[in-house]
């Protein structure tokens, strides 16, 4: 049965609320960060796979899309391997405020991957996400290193974004993440191995942290990525984009709340995060008036 947009947008609001708390679940599962995503791509491409089959859901791709799809499962997990570092060597709200500079660099990436025009006006709005990460570098000198993986953890974040906007448009979202999670589980298993961490041990998570890694591997991994594909879908990209920018909100707003002194910050960071997140709306605002735009020349045409 079809969604109503009604219940697409809710079910959306529930998905950003999910994805809200990812950085807080990186924060209390007791792992190294590398180690934190090795358990969550496979947990997750297993839950993908036993979904695949119980729904019966052909999981069936040429060995082109499959090498696609786990190449860009490889930028992914290094993408979540920089977020959750980020994580442990500053705190939430450094993360995510830096986190939301991946408008920007998909300003710059998607252009390349879609083979479609710079837009100028996006690359104005990356001077504003200069100016606010200036501000954090400036006033929270501390928080360097997290900040420095934040902003790679960005630009991993829209070259996967960018490369799977141009996949789902030929394949289900569930083929595709399957196999991104797959590839992500063989390059971060490589890693450890060349690391010596296979030979040192890898560490096994405690009841509470395997009960944290089933929440982020299958609720906040493989069940909001298939289902946020289907929403968008539905709704249109201006909706999901206001809506997604809430995201690095709702979870400084839950890392104050769980962690009080540890997350405040001084005047000037949130001055700075305020600037980084509003580029986020200014850009969704100005796409929905060129959209509008773009749709106004054929409905006059057709009127006369």
């Amino acid at each position: 049965m079809k969604k109503s947009k009604t219940e697409a947008l809710l079910l959306l609001h529930f998905i950003v609320f999910i994805w809200g708390f990812t950085g807080i679940l990186g924060k209390e599962i007791n792992l190294p960060s590398v180690q934190l995503v090795w358990w969550r791509v496979w947990i997750a491409a297993a839950g993908i796979g036993v979904y695949a089959l119980l729904s019966r859901k052909s999981l069936q791709a040429t060995p082109k899309d499959i090498l696609r799809f786990a190449g860009v499962g490889v930028i992914t997990a290094a993408h979540w391997i920089c977020f959750f570092g980020s994580i442990k060597v500053s705190n939430i709200s450094t993360a995510l405020a830096v986190l939301s500079t991946t408008s920007f660099f998909v300003a710059l990436v998607a252009p390349l991957i879609r083979k479609t025009r710079v837009l100028h006006y996006e690359l104005l709005l990356g001077l504003l996400v200069v100016a606010g990460l200036a501000l954090i570098f400036r006033f929270e000198p501390q928080y360097s290193g997290g900040i420095i993986l934040s902003l790679m953890a960005s630009f991993f974040a829209a070259v996967f974004s960018s490369y799977n906007s141009v996949f789902v448009s030929n394949h289900p979202p569930h083929r595709i993440a399957f196999y991104e999670m797959l590839g992500g589980t063989v390059a971060v298993s490589a890693y450890l191995a060349l690391s010596g961490d296979w030979a040192s041990g890898i560490a096994i998570p405690t009841l509470k942290d395997w009960a944290l890694l089933l929440v982020l591997a299958l609720l906040a991994t493989a069940y909001a990525f298939i289902a946020g594909i289907k929403v968008m879908r539905i709704l249109t990209p201006f909706t999901c984009a206001i809506t997604i920018n809430l995201e690095p909100i709702y979870t400084i707003v839950f890392a104050l709340i769980l962690y009080g002194e540890q997350e405040f910050m001084s005047p000037q960071f949130y001055l700075g995060a305020l600037i980084l997140l509003s580029t986020l709306f200014i850009n969704a605002l100005v796409k929905r008036r060129e959209e509008k735009k773009q749709r106004e020349p054929s409905l006059s045409q057709g009127h006369f």
